[in-house]
């Protein structure tokens, strides 16, 4: 695990409150916590698709702001969306143009796509994920969740991205698929990608994250390493809040 890369602080909108930490190159880190803990809604705003009403954030100590995805991509942060099929995909279109839409920029030459190029690139990133498909031709529709799922995570991997965000990256696929996404989410964090992981499962969280940041109400209410995760202690830390509440009537 290396330098920082991002960093934020006090950021507040709608769902959380005063959320502050840090991401280290080759870093795994989890945001867990229940339902409606707020984790998803922080990680949607640090990628530009919900508003931020305060806070500051930074890529390798420059400071930014994402006020969409597209100002959020250009600093190098990337979202693995828990909504594949309405926001991660283009199903009736090419697994082709899946993989190379957000990349175009990358594989033009002049004002015209250089198709040679974007074919080869595709064809090698599907043969690295394992994508299981006769044809990189064939539309995103046809392919099963933990395929489709392998095309999005292609796609931002293909953007070489200094922060990528997955929102409940295995949500839906079988568990051969989902062996083969740690895999390649660990294999990402050995080549020096900073990496937030967004989930409810918590065996997902402790056996692929670093360091674990738990959320109840919209605020952080612990942080653990990984030599200290125990499922009940992160529940306890995602109860926290809820308990509180209760116990003030």
């Amino acid at each position: 695990i290396g330098p920082v890369v991002f960093e934020c602080e006090g950021l507040s909108g709608k769902g959380f409150e005063n959320i502050s930490f840090q991401v280290r190159a080759g870093e795994i880190l989890g945001l867990s916590g229940l339902v409606g803990s707020g984790r998803s809604e922080t990680a949607r705003a640090i990628y530009g698709l919900d508003s931020l009403r305060s806070g500051s954030m930074k890529i390798n100590g420059t400071p930014i702001k994402t006020k969409n995805a597209r100002q959020a991509i250009e600093h190098g942060i990337c979202m693995v969306n828990e909504d594949r099929k309405n926001y991660g995909l283009c199903l009736m279109r090419s697994i082709r143009e899946n993989m190379s839409l957000p990349n175009l920029k990358y594989r033009q030459r002049g004002i015209l796509l250089n198709q040679r190029r974007e074919k080869k690139e595709c064809g090698e990133y599907g043969d690295a994920l394992k994508l299981k498909t006769s044809s990189i031709e064939h539309t995103a529709l046809s392919l099963s969740g933990g395929n489709q799922q392998k095309v999005v995570i292609a796609k931002w991997i293909m953007s070489n991205p200094k922060l990528l965000i997955l929102d409940e990256p295995t949500r839906g696929v079988d568990v051969g698929a989902k062996a083969e996404i740690y895999m390649i989410i660990d294999r990402l964090a050995k080549e020096g990608i900073s990496v937030i992981m967004v989930s409810s499962e918590l065996n997902e969280i402790i056996n692929m994250c670093d360091r674990v940041l738990v959320m109840s109400d919209g605020r952080i209410t612990g942080e653990l390493d990984r030599s200290e995760f125990t499922q009940e202690l992160i529940m306890s830390f995602a109860t926290t809040m809820k308990e509180e509440t209760a116990a003030n009537g």
